[in-house]
């Protein structure tokens, strides 16, 4: 009798755990929340991770490939072979798929894709991702920089600063950008789109592929009713300063994509998906996504233990603690194009309430604190690379000497690695601003996003180090800042010392080496002006080059051999004069419930592939 009852309870025990299996319902548990939904205003992979979900891309990678891809929202990949690469590689042909509908049951008709595509590269907003659409379309880093050369003057001149209208001198030549400069670039050919690049411009194709939500496909007619661009030459520049909570789709999406965006939930940090059950390739096997940002892991294990959530962003310091449970897969040793950096800003904005008193006198710094070489050095010095990897990091991490990740063109293993001493540091501190830093004192912000215990390990390691390194004089405060309040902290340049990753836009070294080094690189604004003046003043080590002129020349070089010896030269400047502190290269992990399956990894993609997974017991 009592071994049925043994049998008999262990069958219920089954069924109960399979009543609470679901297998259309997905929850991510991970670090932080969306900073904006609007496609050509994000740029960071939490805000991506939706965004790749809901929306759909012309073409796609394929597979686990960063150089093959497939066709999306086109029916065909464009190449010379048939026929779709025109003109040497200046012109590409995207004929679009007919009978595809967005979620509110619009057809997708050619004329949304070049919307999608004008309405980015009009918004450009600063700090946002279009300069890569700019640049491999036209050539400039930005729609000012490229209206200033169609105008001939300065953007300051060409508006009022007061309205925001032309000037009536400028009116019509600021018309006339749109109609001569960028409505030529991307034209409707009946079923096709044409894209006309003003040089051959091999990345292309990885800048406009899935993953890449700047070159996203929306919905013309939505956009303008939610009181986007209305699509005329007469109006285009009434959206271009637009700020982030301003934007119709700072809060709402709507694509073609496997998903249907539901809600952002901010009080909670959850985004809320269901499958697009219209969708033009087969409806999703997961009905429901739950994106939920849960910044304590010991919830998120939680969770992840009990089956409440299927996959989650894992503390690697804690990875041992999930080994052994026969319900959870973990997959180690994931390739990324990724790096982590310790930066700096070099004028920090001086309304910032994170360098003290504004003043070094032992209770703040000068906003150009960062601007001297020795404080610099001194923060490099300060951070135990090999204890932070073992420990920390677990091993899944490894040194690199620039920003540049291994597996890039340029990448050199033999460029000196910054060296962890308390000694260099104590040294280091002395020089600075003449002895005045260490004869007086200092005090400042090292800012993370919260959740993210590695950044926080690097944090703590720069307070712990300089604190030892000068007792009584060095007053350093780790600062953890929620996700959106750290971006924006760091975009209005109020962040003294900040650490920030960079995934891939595109698997190119100019992806990194603009980004960290040049003065228009997207990070520049958060480096500050004395950053910029910095890499922008030719040098006798350059060979009376700048720093921009090199990384511009790196850029357009067609020989690998050669452009290699270009980023080596780049970086060993880099390194010579501590600009910012590579601290590692991450080894990606992923840890899931054993009943996901399906899931693929790409280093190009900014979080889960929900359409890819399904759950199975």
């Amino acid at each position: 009798m009592k071994k049925w009852l043994v049998v008999i309870l262990g069958i219920f025990v089954a069924i109960l755990a399979l009543a609470a299996f679901d297998p259309t319902v997905y929850v991510e548990a991970t670090i932080g929340e969306p900073d904006t939904l609007d496609p050509h205003l994000a740029y960071d992979t939490s805000s991506g991770e939706v965004l790749y979900n809901v929306y759909e891309n012309l073409i796609a990678y394929k597979g686990r490939s960063v150089s093959e891809f497939e066709p999306r929202l086109a029916t065909e990949v464009p190449t010379v072979k048939n026929g779709l690469v025109k003109d040497g590689g200046k012109t590409y042909v995207f004929p679009i798929r007919k009978n595809v509908k967005f979620h509110n049951g619009n057809l997708l008709t050619p004329e949304d894709v070049e919307y999608s595509f004008e309405r980015g590269l009009l918004y450009d907003p600063e700090g946002g991702p279009m300069w890569m659409l700019w640049y491999a379309i036209f050539g400039v880093h930005s729609r000012d920089e490229a209206l200033e050369e169609f105008v001939g003057k300065p953007v300051s001149e060409i508006f009022d600063a007061k309205t925001g209208e032309p000037k009536a001198d400028y009116k019509q030549k600021v018309i006339d950008f749109y109609k001569k400069v960028v409505d030529p670039a991307i034209e409707v050919q009946g079923d096709n789109v044409v894209i006309k690049l003003v040089r051959p411009y091999a990345p292309f194709m990885n800048i406009i592929a899935q993953s890449a939500h700047w070159a996203a496909i929306l919905d013309k007619e939505t956009c303008i009713k939610l009181g986007l661009w209305d699509g005329k030459a007469e109006t285009w520049w009434k959206w271009k300063g637009m700020q982030k909570e301003e934007s119709p789709l700072y809060s709402y999406a709507m694509g073609t994509g496997p998903y249907k965006f539901v809600e952002w939930d901010r009080k909670q940090q959850k985004v809320t998906l269901v499958a697009n059950e219209n969708y033009w390739r087969e409806p999703a096997k997961i009905k429901k996504v739950i994106i939920w940002g849960i910044d304590e892991w010991s919830t998120r294990k939680a969770m992840l233990e009990k089956g409440d959530a299927d996959s989650i962003a894992v503390v690697l310091e804690y990875l041992d603690q999930l080994r052994g449970n026969k319900d959870i897969q973990i997959i180690e040793n994931i390739p990324t194009l990724s790096v982590t950096v310790l930066a700096f800003n070099w004028t920090v904005n001086t309304s910032s309430k994170y360098i003290g008193s504004g003043k070094l006198d032992g209770n703040g710094i000068n906003p150009d604190f960062f601007s001297d070489i020795y404080a610099r050095k001194a923060v490099a010095a300060a951070i135990n690379y090999d204890a932070l990897i073992r420990d920390v990091l677990k091993g899944f991490g490894k040194r690199i000497p620039t920003a540049l990740p291994e597996g890039l063109l340029g990448f050199d293993p033999s460029l000196p690695l910054y060296k962890f001493n308390v000694k260099t540091v104590q040294d280091n501190l002395k020089k600075a601003w003449n002895g005045q830093a260490w004869a007086k004192g200092f005090k400042f912000s090292v800012a993370y996003n919260q959740g993210n215990v590695g950044r926080q390990r690097v944090a703590e390691m720069v307070k712990m180090y300089l604190e030892m390194a000068a007792p009584g004089k060095a007053k350093i405060d780790v600062q953890p800042l929620q996700w959106p309040t750290f971006l924006d902290a760091t975009k209005r340049g109020e962040l003294p010392v900040f650490i920030l990753g960079w995934l891939a836009d595109y698997p190119d070294p100019d992806n990194f080496i603009f980004t960290y080094y040049h003065s228009n690189g997207d990070y520049s604004g958060r480096q500050g002006e004395g950053f910029r003046k910095f890499v922008s003043t030719p040098r006798k080590e350059l060979g009376g080059k700048s720093l921009d002129e090199l990384i511009e020349q790196a850029a357009a070089e067609t020989d690998p051999q050669a452009r290699a010896k270009l980023y080596v030269q780049i970086q060993k400047f880099v390194v010579d004069n501590c600009i910012s502190v590579p601290v590692y290269q991450p080894i990606g992990v992923r840890v899931q419930r054993t009943w996901v399956k399906g899931w693929y990894d790409n280093p190009m993609r900014p979080g889960m592939d929900f359409y890819s997974v399904y759950k199975q017991q």
